[in-house]
């Protein structure tokens, strides 16, 4: 356990440095595929280690470490990058300087202990074989997802990794404890867009119109139908309309109505299939009715389904870390990750890291104005990304 105990002094050693990282990215978010500053903050700090790297995805980072015998054995670390369109409520000297836009789910955080556990594997890279890959991603927070461009522009070719770890903040998960979970953990995320048309007309005479928010009704809580009669009761589904759009005063039947929502599933197959049933139903109500209806999947992120193998490996290096009474089985969310999008082409593991603190009032959810971490978990995730990176190597 000599390389353990080295892992965790050197992660405590650059705690302060961390948070001060930290802090810097919190007050210079940026927004989906707009991480320019942070891109280049991110190549700053690795040049400042001495690690090699290259731009992908246009504002994404692939660093490379290289142990002995390099080919021997791949391992990636990811990490996103960009922020929310949240105006900040936190009074804290590191408020977001950039109106309207927050790191409200954690993403600096997840930056800053990529990039302490690069300067740990750096260091240590005479005394591990293979290559570790260092993924800092854009575009998280909005579809397609940047998982996709890094993919595309080669994030996991050359070397080829055998396996991905990430990891993501937990506001329910208190400070000092992890949670991992084999197999699917996280949903897929679809979004909905509905336009719903046909002649209004004057409230009184409805019968000389189509009557668009009536179909809209109609549509709304017969989509339901899908998920409570059509899915397995035992497959986590969720449907969601969030947005209707239509009509602007009390005696007019508008021409047309536009709702938007979200569709969440666990497992692929349903959830195409799923598709299917929506748009057959909304093309039923649109024959029923006379109304015109267009119904719009935008496919998102895929489920996060952790790799049993290389899960069941991780967990065990967190107990070794951090004791096993403080790694614990992460719950079935139905919050989406395009992290989903590595794991459906090489082994992935993508675990949980407590920051919930009472005393420190960091008790609030992501993407409000308010959420807050204990940043001494951070010591925690640089420790254990650059533990779970030289051992997983050895695997």
């Amino acid at each position: 356990m000599i390389l353990l105990e080295k892992i965790k002094s050197l992660a405590a050693a650059g705690q302060e440095e961390n948070i001060a990282i930290r802090r810097h990215l919190h007050a210079h978010p940026e927004l989906s595929y707009q991480e320019f500053e942070t891109c280049k903050y991110v190549q700053a700090q690795l040049s400042k280690i001495g690690i090699p790297f290259t731009v992908i995805a246009t504002t994404g980072v692939l660093g490379m470490i290289e142990g002995k015998n390099p080919s021997k054995r791949v391992i990636a670390l990811r990490a996103d990058m960009d922020a929310l369109p949240i105006v900040e409520e936190n009074e804290v000297d590191y408020k977001s300087k950039n109106p309207g836009v927050m790191h409200a789910c954690g993403h600096d955080v997840h930056t800053t202990i990529l990039l302490g556990a690069a300067k740990i594997l750096w260091s240590l890279r005479d005394e591990f074989e293979g290559t570790i890959k260092l993924l800092f991603q854009p575009g998280e927070e909005k579809n397609p997802g940047g998982a996709s461009y890094m993919i595309r522009d080669g994030a996991l070719q050359n070397p080829a990794p055998q396996g991905i770890i990430g990891l993501h903040v937990h506001p329910g998960l208190p400070y000092g404890k992890l949670s991992f979970r084999k197999g699917r953990v996280m949903a897929s995320a679809d979004e909905l867009y509905v336009s719903i048309k046909g002649p209004g007309g004057h409230a009184a005479t409805p019968h000389q119109t189509v009557d668009t928010v009536l179909v809209a009704a109609q549509l709304i809580t017969s989509l339901q139908t899908i998920i409570a009669r059509n899915r397995n009761p035992q497959n986590p589904s969720v449907l969601s309309i969030c947005s209707i759009q239509g009509g602007n005063t009390t005696n007019v039947i508008p021409s047309e109505v536009k709702l938007m929502g979200t569709f969440r599933a666990m497992d692929e197959v349903w959830r195409f299939k799923a598709h299917e049933l929506m748009m057959q139903q909304a093309k039923g109500l649109a024959i029923a009715t006379g109304a015109e209806i267009d119904f719009r999947v935008d496919v998102g992120y895929p489920t996060v389904d952790n790799d049993p193998a290389i899960t069941e490996a991780a967990w065990k290096l967190a107990d070794q870390y951090m004791g096993a009474e403080n790694v614990e089985e992460t719950e079935l969310r139905m919050g989406a990750e395009d992290f989903g999008y590595y794991s459906q082409v090489i082994p992935g593991c993508f675990f949980r890291l407590g920051v919930r603190n009472e005393s420190k009032d960091a008790i609030h959810n992501v993407h409000t104005p308010v959420f807050k971490v204990d940043e001494d978990a951070i010591a925690h995730g640089v420790g254990m990304m650059a533990w779970l990176g030289v051992r997983l190597l050895d695997k």
